[in-house]
């Protein structure tokens, strides 16, 4: 354990690093042999938050603890009190809900309500397959439609970080086209431009545990109409809502806010709620998500400021 510190320290942060994906933790041997004694079947479980203590101790040990990040898939109870960031895993490069990018959201919502407040995915998925799984065929390439959109899901959640996938040369990547680099770089400007509420979330996560990406739930508990919500839209803190499009080839998105008086961030049009029950139908072509807040929001009202300010309308 010592030893792996030292590498870290000295490999990693050593050779001016300050940020790292701490990968694995949960794939302990059922044989194994510990040095403290105890059954590899009783710690197996905890072996995460070993793994993510020995990066913590890493950083702390070399004076960085507040400058570098790690982040990691595998967890246990009480991994939030040492990782500095989570990811939700290898998402498969396509729409559905099994593995693709709905699941990238239900991985935020159900992790932020069970106390991991920074969670992400990889913009654009991970798995691409082509040919036989288990004898049956199967083809997973991710799309020029699914980065864009993944993109705009990307901005909106605790870190803007893209993935090149399992098959680089056969997935659509951020600069695989013209329209797709310039559609990263606004979207990079546009997660930018909620730096200061985001830096205000993440004091509210370290002193109250709260997520930064919220199910509504946790705001509304009382609204039935919140309850079966997976992946169709989150809150980002208690300001703003999002209903990420999530699906091929469409174009508009229904999403449900308590009532009241709503602002898109993106168009400025003010839509009217009578309550989570009767849900709105918002236009979302790509470049334009559906992101509101509720009329009088300073914060809502900031960060659209922020976006004309910085030309990104």
């Amino acid at each position: 354990r010592e030893w792996l510190k030292d590498v870290i320290k000295t490999e990693l942060i050593g050779a001016g690093l300050s940020g790292w994906m701490a990968d694995f933790g949960e794939a302990l041997p059922l044989d194994a042999q510990l040095y403290s004694g105890e059954s590899p079947t009783e710690a197996h479980n905890r072996y995460p938050e070993y793994w993510a203590t020995l990066n913590r101790e890493a950083i702390e040990e070399a004076g960085m603890a507040d400058e570098a990040v790690f982040f990691m898939r595998a967890a246990f109870t009480r991994s939030p009190g040492a990782s500095t960031l989570f990811w939700a895993g290898d998402q498969a490069s396509n729409w559905d809900n099994y593995d693709g990018i709905k699941t990238a959201v239900t991985a935020m919502l159900t992790s932020g309500v069970s106390g991991f407040a920074f969670n992400h995915s990889d913009v654009g998925g991970w798995l691409a397959l082509d040919g036989d799984v288990l004898g049956a065929p199967a083809s997973i390439r991710r799309t020029k439609e699914l980065m864009l959109r993944w993109i705009e899901l990307g901005a909106f959640q605790s870190i803007f970080r893209t993935h090149e996938g399992l098959r680089p040369d056969w997935s659509h990547q951020f600069d695989t086209d013209q329209e797709t680099l310039a559609h990263i770089a606004r979207f990079s400007n546009i997660y930018n431009s909620w730096h200061d509420y985001r830096r205000t979330l993440v004091d509210e996560a370290a002193s109250k545990g709260w997520p930064v990406v919220r199910h509504p739930f946790l705001h509304y508990p009382e609204q039935a109409s919140f309850w079966d919500l997976s992946y169709q839209q989150y809150m980002i803190g208690s300001e703003l809502w999002f209903a990420p499009v999530l699906d091929e080839g469409v174009v508009e998105v229904d999403i449900r806010l308590p009532a009241g008086n709503y602002i898109h961030v993106f168009t400025g049009k003010r839509y009217a709620s009578e309550g989570a029950d009767k849900p709105l139908t918002i236009p979302a072509p790509i470049g334009t998500p559906a992101v509101l807040y509720l009329e009088g929001s300073e914060i809502g009202q900031q960060f659209r400021e922020n976006l004309l300010t910085r030309n990104l309308l």
